[in-house]
């Protein structure tokens, strides 16, 4: 698919477009006055910032082969996914810089991994250590963001974008984010009790994220005082969610779309190896969770959430139900929004890969079938 052309309504204004390609760029987006002869759509692939493994493949193994990546990425793109940020969680940092080099050798080796693994992001181990605040990450390895480590890190990924996630209230977590940014990281607050002056010293210094708001904490919170409001109340972040039902309850989520601009919220799944796969035990580094049928990821024995068995075209489903609007309102904040937060090339504009999700719905604007096609 080097070149050709598709006329199609574009799901960014919802008005017919004839886009052409050549040689896998983008040449021509123009509106036209005919309307496509079906309800088919085009725009942007959606971008996922935070996948920890899919279709089975969890990315926390330290033999993580090219099959592996193939196969989860493969099924990405079936999801409308077309770019990710490969994502590794605590665990021992010997084992967690491995798995990082290997991947990304992974990555640069193989021309369809490059186009899909867009670059990484790194929960942990950098994060509060507090029960509850710890989530699934292993309190006992946590670590101090030192300038040494976060150089690493950065020395591991070369020039290719990084998202860091850290709690800033830990031992040295201020100086942590000083040395990303300094390095070109970018930075995002997560697994955090940190009061609101830490957070806004954080966001004083520079825009920053907030890694799944709502989650990351514990299942019950001060109602007057907690890690919700201090976030909420913070200038400068920008929050992903997962629209998932669970990790967000339905009401949390539209009121946070209330209070918050709508410039400063992109989704994520947060997906492990539950996503795109059946039900069933699946591993997420040393842990082995359990995903029941209604796709909720737990510790065994608990009511604690693990990651998520979300895909990204069922976020954009869910996301769209929660709000009681179109799921084109929603789609930019799973393309666009993740994009412009990274510093990445928004999808779907000229000079652009030629790569676009195709979404054929029904009278009722139903998605009935989606498609991602990449050029070559």
């Amino acid at each position: 698919m080097s070149h050709g052309q598709i006329h199609a309504w574009n799901i960014l204004d919802r008005k017919p477009v004839l886009a052409k390609w050549e040689e896998g760029l983008f040449t021509e987006i123009t509106p036209t006055d005919e309307p496509p002869a079906k309800v088919k759509w085009i725009g942007p692939p959606l971008l996922d910032l935070q996948v920890n493994g899919f279709a089975g493949i969890d990315f926390q193994q330290d033999d993580l082969s090219e099959a592996d990546l193939l196969h989860a990425v493969g099924q990405l793109g079936q999801a409308c996914c077309g770019q990710i940020l490969f994502t590794l969680v605590t665990d021992d940092w010997e084992a967690m810089t491995q798995r990082l080099a290997r991947a990304r050798q992974l990555r640069d080796a193989h021309p369809a991994l490059g186009r899909a693994i867009a670059g990484w992001h790194i929960e942990g181990p950098f994060l509060s250590a507090e029960t509850g605040y710890c989530g699934a990450h292993p309190p006992d390895k946590m670590l101090r963001p030192t300038p040494e480590r976060v150089a690493e890190l950065r020395e591991l990924t070369g020039d290719d974008p990084l998202l860091l996630t850290m709690a800033p209230e830990v031992n040295g977590g201020l100086k942590g984010f000083a040395t990303a940014r300094e390095l070109g990281i970018r930075v995002s607050i997560g697994h955090t009790n940190a009061p609101g002056h830490i957070l806004r010293r954080v966001t004083a210094a520079g825009p920053a994220g907030f890694t799944h708001l709502g989650n990351g904490c514990p299942a019950t919170l001060d109602r007057a005082d907690n890690i919700l409001w201090h976030a909420l109340d913070t200038p400068g972040l920008t929050y992903g969610l997962i629209p998932d039902r669970w990790h967000v309850s339905p009401t949390l989520f539209r009121l946070i779309h209330r209070l918050v601009n709508p410039d400063s919220i992109y989704y994520t799944t947060d997906a492990m190896a539950a996503a795109g796969a059946s039900p069933g035990t699946y591993r997420l580094g040393q842990l082995e969770l359990e995903v029941g049928p209604e796709q909720i990821v737990r510790l065994p024995g608990t009511p604690n959430l693990a990651g998520s068995a979300l895909t990204p075209i069922e976020g954009v489903r869910r996301a769209a139900e929660m709000l009681d609007c179109d799921w084109q309102d929603v789609w930019p904040k799973f393309s666009q929004a993740p994009a412009r937060f990274m510093g990445l090339v928004e999808g779907f504009s000229l000079g652009a890969a030629a790569n676009f999700a195709l979404i054929e719905t029904d009278s009722a604007n139903r998605i009935l079938s989606h498609s991602l096609q990449v050029a070559h």
